[in-house]
């Protein structure tokens, strides 16, 4: 039926026809002078026309090898004749403003612009260098996105979306991705929730920022050590932060401040330290959310990303009434693909809900119908388990060649970065070495908590040391890898306490 409506609304409407045939769009100001004297007043919109067009080049706003309309159709759209318009055309190409190359239109010359008039270009602002060893965090290698899935994915949820899904949409997000989160977050992360207990967001910040404007309290507590963006985002809505210490097992929980009205984790992958918090301070965590109101804030941070076993299973499991869920697909997909999640206990829906907005920033519709169909499809499974092996030998091989040189790498098998500990007074002078040598990677003491000491319980589990440095394993080139982590083993040999236990 839609098909016919389609067909027949374009047979009936001239003007469907016309606008098929017409140029691009072009702005140019041509509004004729009222006290002007009808006389002569088509010479004076063709001088007009022609200053416009060498003005608009002039400055920047039509720059070289711009394509112009055709002359039919810029006549068409400044109430002129043809002829008018083709004569100015020909008047610019003549003065070197405009060439016309054959089939492919009219242009903007390339020797005009600013720096025919001799004046400087607006200055710019340099991209900084590319790093020489690049180790950046939080991101995926970005060879990995699966682009034959995703334009399958994408013509099929096109394809098969209904009109309304075009429409402005529920501030919870598409139903048929929120369906399909539940079914696939219950089954590969036990997490416990139906499709009306989540709401999308861009990006887990996103989601940190709209619960510090909701539900957070006056203080919760954070990782000692964690993402600087986390206590960053909750502090800008109001709501103060308070370090908890993190050791082998991960936060301290027994040291949660009973003033906080809850708690920000990582349960899963600690964020940095790599430690999974212990199932007996899981259950911790959770009685004491429930024995004083309070609530945990769970960011699943590269919970699918595990290489020794099985994943570990969402905190929100054991206690879905007091646990709040985040993930996102920056670190699986690709933080180009702006789509995150909160699975919420039952009654702070419609809380978060009215505090996100009816028209709030949403992430787009189509990448949420297109992940929809990734996962359904079983796609997204599929990338998962090959990242997986991917990022696997990578680890290996990093973990391997440090090993070599004296260097025990702590944490879990998992996520898309390693901690290199290193004694405390060691790390600024690393780190300096490292900018001058051209690698990109971060400090551990750029991830601690203001408030927070030099050392606790988590360093003295990477043997007594207070500094170290982070490193994104996930981020460099495949042709570039191995040479990287060469030169990431000679830089930390360099550091060691002792220096005879370099690599050969």
């Amino acid at each position: 039926m839609d098909k016919r409506v389609n067909s027949s609304r374009s047979t009936s409407d001239p003007w469907d026809e016309v606008a098929r045939h017409l140029g691009i769009d072009l702005y140019l100001d041509l509004q004729p002078d009222p006290t002007a004297s009808p006389r002569g007043r088509g010479a004076r919109r063709r001088h007009s026309l022609a200053e416009a067009l060498r003005a608009a080049i002039d400055d920047g706003r039509l720059p070289a090898g711009t394509r112009l309309p055709p002359y039919r159709s810029l006549a068409a759209d400044v109430g002129l004749a043809r002829g008018t318009v083709a004569s100015v055309y020909q008047e610019l190409i003549a003065e070197g403003w405009l060439v016309a190359r054959q089939g492919s239109g009219t242009h903007v010359a390339d020797t005009v612009g600013r720096a025919r008039t001799g004046t400087e270009p607006t200055a710019v602002t340099a991209e900084p260098p590319t790093p020489c060893h690049n180790f950046t965090l939080g991101q995926p290698n970005s060879s990995l996105f699966p682009r034959a899935d995703w334009i399958a994915s994408t013509r099929r949820a096109i394809t098969d979306a209904p009109d309304d899904a075009f429409a402005p949409g529920h501030p919870q997000g598409t139903a048929r991705l929120r369906r399909s989160l539940a079914g696939y977050l219950a089954r590969a992360r036990g997490v416990r929730a139906e499709p009306d207990q989540i709401v999308l967001t861009t990006s887990v910040m996103n989601a940190l920022e709209l619960l510090s404007r909701s539900v957070f309290g006056e203080d919760i507590a954070v990782e000692s050590h964690g993402l600087p963006f986390h206590r960053h985002v909750i502090e800008r809505g109001g709501t103060s932060t308070v370090p908890a210490p993190i050791d082998a097992d991960g936060a301290v929980v027994d040291d949660l401040p009973d003033t906080a009205t809850g708690v920000l984790l990582t349960p899963s992958h600690q964020f940095p330290t790599g430690v999974s918090l212990s199932p007996r301070r899981r259950a911790a965590v959770i009685e004491w959310a429930r024995s004083g109101g309070r609530l945990i804030i769970e960011d699943d941070y590269d919970g699918e990303l595990r290489y020794d076993r099985e994943p570990v299973g969402a905190l929100q499991a054991l206690g879905p009434d007091v646990v709040i869920h985040a993930g996102s697909v920056s670190k699986s997909l690709s933080p180009a693909v702006r789509v995150a999640w909160l699975v919420l206990p039952p009654r702070l829906v419609d809380t978060v809900v009215w505090a996100k907005g009816i028209r709030e920033p949403d992430a787009s519709i189509v990448d949420q119908l297109v992940l929809a169909d990734l996962i359904d499809s079983g796609a997204y499974d599929r990338h998962i388990r090959r990242s997986r092996q991917y990022y696997r030998r990578r680890r290996d091989r990093i973990t391997g060649r440090l090993a070599r040189t004296g260097v025990r790498v702590p944490g879990i098998a998992a996520g898309l970065h390693a901690v290199i500990p290193l004694p405390a007074d060691t790390e600024p002078r690393l780190v300096a070495e490292a900018a001058r040598r051209g690698f990109a990677l971060a400090p551990l003491s750029f991830f601690r908590h203001p408030a927070s000491g030099v050392t606790d319980g988590m360093t003295a589990d990477c043997g007594g040391l207070g500094g170290g440095v982070v490193v994104g394993f996930g981020t460099p080139a495949a042709s570039a890898f191995a040479a990287d982590v060469e030169a990431l083993a000679d830089l930390v040999a360099d550091y060691l306490p002792n220096r005879r236990l370099r690599a050969e």
